[in-house]
Parts: C-alpha cells; structure tokens; sequence
C-alpha cells in the first residue's frame, strides 16, 4: 500500500540543484546534513537494493555538497604542489589526484582530489570547508582562489553498468577513460566534465557541471539508465559500499587537525593508511619536516581492517537464545580492540558486507598489533553485557574488483 501525501516543510540547510527531483524520488522521507546540504539517506524505506546497485547495476548519487575550490593563474601548481603531500608537479592536463593535506606538524586536516582543468587551472575537493586554509597560504603568489561549491554541481555514477549508461547519453566514449583521469564532453546540447572517480571502491564517474543543466541531467541520465537498473542512491548505501572499498571518512575514522582539542585526537597519513599518498623526494610541503621524523622513527598507529570472525560471534548469542545480531546498516562508533586484556585500538566504523558476507570494520591500531594476521579482541554488547570475540586484522580494500580500474579490451 503506498499513499499519496502532501506536506511541505521548511529548511535553514541548502536544497541541491536537484532537490525538484530527490525530494519527490525520496519514499522514507529520511534526510541527513551534509555539508550544510539536505541529502538523501535513503531513497527507498531500507537502503538494501541502493546498496546492490552500487555492486550490480548503477547507482547515481547527488554529491553536489561536496566543497569545491578554482585555483588558476601562473603559481597554481606550485602552491597546490605546497599545499598537499603529492606530487602536483606530475599531474597531467586531464588527470586527478587523490591527496591528504596537512598542517605544519604533519597532522591531516583533510583529504580529497585535486583535478588539473588547464595548464594553469586546478579544482580541489574537499569535505569540509578549506576555503581559509588554501587562501591564508597563497598570500603573495600569482594566482586566484575561488570558492566552486556553489556554481558547479555534481553526481556520481557508480557501478559496473555506469559506463554503458555514460556511452549511451554522452557524444564521446567513455571506453579508453583511465581510473583518475577525465575528459569534457556533451550531453546533447549540455556542457558537462567526466572524471572517473568515485567513493564506491567499484566502476564508476563522477559528472560535473552547470546547476542550471542539474534536472535535464538528472532526467536524462534516469531515462537512458532505466534498461542498465539506475537507482537513485543515498547515503546509507554508500556508507557500506565505502567501507568495503576501505576508504576514510572525516569526522568518523579521523578527525581534521584544525578541529582535534587534544594532540590524541590528532593523526598523520601515515596513521591513516595514506603513507603512499606522501611524496618525501617533494622539495618541499606542509608538515614535510614533521613527516620526515615520523618515517625514521616510524607511526605509533596504523589503520588498518580488522575481520569479526563469525563462529565465536554466533555463540555469544546462541548462548543466550538469539540469532547472531548483526548490524542492519554501517555503523560509527568507536569500538575497543583488545590484545591480551590491554586495549590496543578501536575500530571507527563497520558493517555486515552484503556481497562478501563477512563482518568488516576499520581501525585505527598501535602499531606493534597492526600487522596482517594477528588476531585481536573485538569489542560487543550482547544483550547488555559486554563481550569480547576474535577479530583478525586484514588487508583493505575488502572489496577491489578489476573493472574499477580496467578499460573494455
């Protein structure tokens, strides 16, 4: 049974160029804050089928509350060469890096990509507001900084069935565009820029353009996905499938070194798996000084992924009469790993994988524990009562198929 009601609302956070068309699409009426924005947590009343159409079909995702920034003129690459930890210099016209940033102590504030648009002309994104940061240290260079968040929207598509919708709505194939690249083209009569990126961990693009154009977008891409399974998609789904690709979330799995109140709370790329995103033989970056101690003495942490193992889960409930309880939706909360009685790390979110059928978490662990195959002790609650079950620490990504980053033959 479904019903036909009306109501309307009234919001302080911003409505996305394609608001008209999520807030009619959304059956649940569920909505969270992001970025100052109201989007989706979920289309439909569980995000189930939005999850298996990231892994099986084509989701399409509204990240227009992503933060956007230009920076254009002759010092532009090198401040952004400054600014974050990679290697700007060898960015291509057409290419996209993906970049932790750091402050002068080696501790991330943020991560996100950086897109070459021209010789000269560069995006950034980030996920929360950057706008002082990159301005306060291009004071004196050849260059401008705008604020893009509002004059350019975006979605993602995401998905194995994505590129055969893009082939089939854009004048250009997409078939020879390499993971991290992008190319401009048309939809129809509408100018649109295709980076193929995403924070799924699987197949898919990134859509960037006009927000005048967002609802001819938005229907065109819903008609001509119809055959290939498009399903709008929200938050909740994405949170799972970004999990499983082991991708940080910030404010979650880290908290930015501009907003940590003590040195703690506080972490390194290295601490956050980001170690091959530092480029030490740079001349010269934010925080390189600081980063150079840490590599000779090596990180106190690590983060890793960490395996729930699944029989001695199921006796904890089995001895009290119930079916293993197992989290309907991806969780964050920081969760104790133990070794040996002494707390050794936490996890920082989690979730049953759908498609690998396994309890996954990730975890920021000391160092001495973090290697792969040591087994710790995973934190539960148990009907009230605290309870402690095996869990291994793994390799991410837990989920890496070959098509993210393959090309038709």
């Amino acid at each position: 049974m479904s019903y036909e009601n009306q109501f309307k609302a009234h919001t302080q956070l911003r409505l996305s160029p394609f608001f008209k068309r999520t807030s009619k699409l959304n059956e649940s009426q569920e909505w969270r804050r992001w970025s100052g924005y109201l989007s989706a947590t979920n289309y439909e009343l569980t995000h189930k089928n939005e999850y298996f159409a990231i892994r099986t079909k084509a989701a399409l995702l509204d990240i227009t509350p992503l933060y956007k920034y230009l920076i254009e003129g002759p010092d532009a690459q090198r401040f952004l060469d400054r600014l974050v930890t990679r290697n700007i210099k060898i960015c291509k016209v057409g290419q996209v890096m993906y970049t932790p940033w750091c402050d002068e102590d080696g501790k991330q504030i943020d991560d996100g990509t950086v897109q070459r648009l021209a010789e000269q002309e560069f995006r950034i994104t980030s996920a929360e507001p950057n706008l002082e940061w990159i301005e306060t240290n291009a004071v004196g260079m050849d260059l401008t900084v705008t604020d893009d968040s509002y004059t350019t929207a975006a979605l993602a598509l995401q998905g194995p069935n994505s590129r055969p919708i893009l082939n089939n709505v854009a004048k250009d194939s997409l078939d020879r565009l390499k993971f991290f690249w992008m190319m401009d083209t048309t939809f129809g009569d509408i100018s649109v820029s295709i980076s193929r990126t995403g924070y799924t961990g699987d197949l898919g693009y990134e859509i960037w353009m006009d927000p005048k154009d967002a609802i001819t977008v938005w229907d065109l891409l819903l008609e001509k996905g119809k055959p290939y399974g498009i399903t709008p998609t929200g938050l909740q789904a994405l949170d799972v499938a970004r999990i499983e690709a082991g991708l940080i979330l910030l404010d979650v799995d880290y908290i930015s070194s501009r907003h940590a109140i003590i040195e703690s709370r506080k972490s390194s790329p290295y601490e956050l798996g980001l170690g091959w995103a530092v480029k030490m033989k740079k001349k010269d970056f934010i925080g390189k000084q600081a980063l150079e101690r840490e590599v000779t003495r090596g990180p106190e942490w690590e983060f890793v992924g960490i395996e729930i193992e699944w029989t001695e889960l199921e006796n904890h409930y089995r001895n009290v009469g119930l079916a293993p309880g197992l989290p309907s939706t991806a969780w964050r909360a920081s969760t104790p790993l133990y070794k040996n009685s002494e707390q050794v790390g936490y996890a920082t979110s989690g979730a049953w994988s759908p498609i690998l059928k396994r309890y996954i978490a990730l975890a920021h662990v000391k160092s001495p524990y973090a290697k792969k195959g040591t087994v710790l002790d995973f934190e539960l609650k148990v009907e009230h009562f605290r309870k402690l079950t095996s869990a291994e620490v793994v390799n991410t990504p837990f989920f890496d198929p070959k098509r993210k980053r393959s090309c038709p033959e």
